[in-house]
């Protein structure tokens, strides 16, 4: 069910990353092709890749569960150190790619209601 949701979501993370100030465009959508499967679930990755890519940070890798070490691809390019301010970066980025899905689905009406009264 989040085959399509999580693929355009990943894809509009990189639209705006490359029209949102402080964000790497180029970067986002590198990573997105690079690393969206490097998770175990097939959707999971898709965003977090382009948000990686746009932060230029390195997400995911390996875990411990009940005490166990799992060995995980990583995610993303180790380009500098996370902080703090980035929670706040992510949400812009989240606000921002709102806000061009909401753009581009009112052209999608407008030009289907244009197509209805022709």
């Amino acid at each position: 069910v989040n085959l399509v949701p999580s693929r355009l979501t990943g894809l509009l993370f990189c639209a705006c990353a490359a029209l949102l100030p402080g964000f790497d465009g180029r970067g986002a959508l590198k990573v997105f092709c690079r690393d969206r499967f490097n998770h175990a679930s097939p959707n999971s990755a898709q965003s977090e890749a382009a948000c990686a890519g746009a932060l230029g940070l390195r997400l995911a890798g390996d875990a411990w569960y009940f005490g166990t070490l799992c060995s995980k691809p990583y995610i993303g390019d180790d380009r500098r150190a996370i902080e703090a301010a980035d929670v706040r970066r992510i949400n812009r980025l989240m606000f921002g790619a709102q806000l061009l899905f909401l753009a581009l689905w009112a052209v999608v009406l407008a030009l289907w209601a244009a197509a209805l009264t022709l």
